[in-house]
């Protein structure tokens, strides 16, 4: 019985008491110890984490287009050059330190510039076709864009001044800039925040930057320039060689003046911006006008070329009149305060037709004067004889000219009077040889080679 009180004693378990309840409240103690031990590791291990991520936050890339400012807490960071990141990797304190602002500097941007060009629907702008022209059609100023050009050519003269008018032309244009001072184009341009997910570029050259001023100041430098040109030097025509190259010339020129003033504007406001070219892409009259304007320029261009043609004849006429002292001697003729000297030294430069108009009145009157003085000569010496013998004298005188006359006479007919016919009549018949004329030319011939 002792034996199995024992057993049953040994398979009970012992009641706890005071010194089991303390080794519980270690082993919770341990417990709670080595879990707070573990989170801080881990909060240590996250923090280096996050610190390497924030310091890895400030490598930066600059492409290859692009340069890039820095700045920090909102001012711009370096002096002198190093205000500039060229491309390539890049560190900076991370935000809200320092931030970066990328720049494309070499990219050429264009722009279309619509404001002057008539309303088109959507179907007007992919057909080929001219606008259709509908009846009482006219400018619809809130719809339709359009610039003032000159209608004479004149430009010289304040508008309107000389009587001349202004023409309504439609013009497209387009602008094509880049940013070649980035410092300068930060600090003056205004640009939108960026947000998460937006392209810098597209901010920058977008209505939220400087697309609206760059317009703005597109359509003043238009409207400066185009009043300065005439609408032939715009359109010209086909029907004259010279009016399409002052067009050509025009549609060059034009183009270069609203350049040099979109730029002169851009500088005076410190933009940073470049512009690289400026192209008239395209240049219409109104639509509801295209004809009668085609008239107008071709009538326009006639009338000069015949004015043109007239001073050219002028000149050349002139010219060859007188040589190069034409004009100026023309002037002295009319002018009764040119003194005798002046005239005497105009008269000997004178060249062309005159000079040998004018040699060849010397020559006759020399010509004359000789042949009067050989006939007074000849007579002189005649007179003796005429006085012996007058008869004979007029008949050989008679002779010796009749001999003169009939030397180049082909065929000589001479028909003898006859005496005592009363009323008697002549008649002879006179049939030309047709061979005595080729004999005489060729004996003629044989004895001038002889």
């Amino acid at each position: 019985m002792v034996e199995l009180e024992n057993e049953d004693n040994k398979n009970l378990s012992p009641v706890p008491g005071p010194a089991s309840a303390g080794e519980e409240l270690d082993t919770a103690d341990k417990s709670l110890s080595e879990a707070l031990r573990i989170s801080f590791i881990i909060l240590k291990v996250i923090m280096i984490v996050l610190i390497v991520l924030f310091l890895a936050s400030g490598f930066k890339t600059v492409g290859s287009g692009e340069q890039a400012i820095v700045l920090r807490f909102g001012k711009i960071k370096g002096v002198g050059e190093n205000r500039l990141l060229d491309p390539g990797a890049h560190w900076i304190l991370p935000y809200p330190i320092d931030e970066i602002v990328k720049i494309p500097v070499k990219t050429k941007v264009n722009l279309a510039i619509n404001s002057f060009w008539y309303f088109q629907t959507r179907e007007d702008m992919l057909s080929e076709a001219p606008p259709r022209i509908r009846p009482g059609m006219g400018l619809r100023p809130l719809l339709d864009g359009y610039c003032l050009s000159r209608s004479e050519k004149d430009t010289e003269t304040a508008a309107g001044s000389d009587g001349s008018d202004y023409n309504i032309v439609h013009t497209k244009w387009q602008l094509t800039y880049q940013i070649d001072d980035p410092e300068r184009f930060f600090q003056s341009m205004y640009v939108r925040d960026i947000t998460p997910g937006d392209d810098y570029f597209e901010v920058i050259t977008g209505q939220d930057g400087v697309m609206p001023l760059l317009q703005n100041l597109f359509e003043d430098a238009v409207v400066t320039a185009m009043v300065n040109y005439s609408t032939v030097e715009l359109f010209g025509g086909e029907t004259n060689e010279e009016a399409v190259d002052e067009v050509i010339s025009s549609r060059n020129r034009i183009p270069t003046h609203v350049q040099r003033l979109v730029q002169e504007k851009l500088d005076e406001i410190d933009s940073g911006i470049e512009v690289e070219s400026v192209q008239l892409t395209k240049s219409e009259p109104p639509p509801h006008t295209r004809e009668a304007f085609k008239a107008s320029t071709v009538a326009s261009q006639t009338s000069q070329t015949v004015i043109t043609q007239g001073k050219t004849y002028a000149a050349n006429t002139l010219n060859e009149a007188a040589g190069p002292v034409a004009e100026k001697l023309f002037a002295a003729l009319h002018d009764e305060t040119v003194d005798e000297p002046t005239m005497k030294l105009l008269w000997s430069d004178l060249g062309g037709t005159a000079r040998e108009k004018m040699a060849d009145a010397q020559a006759y009157k020399t010509r004359v004067v000789e042949t009067a003085k050989a006939n007074a000569d000849y007579l002189q010496r005649l007179l003796p004889e005429y006085k012996l013998r007058p008869k004979l004298v007029v008949q050989k005188i008679y002779l010796d000219a009749m001999k003169r006359i009939f030397a180049n006479a082909e065929e000589t007919y001479v028909v003898q009077s006859v005496e005592g016919a009363k009323g008697g009549e002549i008649r002879v018949r006179l049939n030309r040889d047709p061979l005595l004329k080729p004999k005489k030319k060729e004996e003629r011939t044989t004895q001038a080679t002889r």
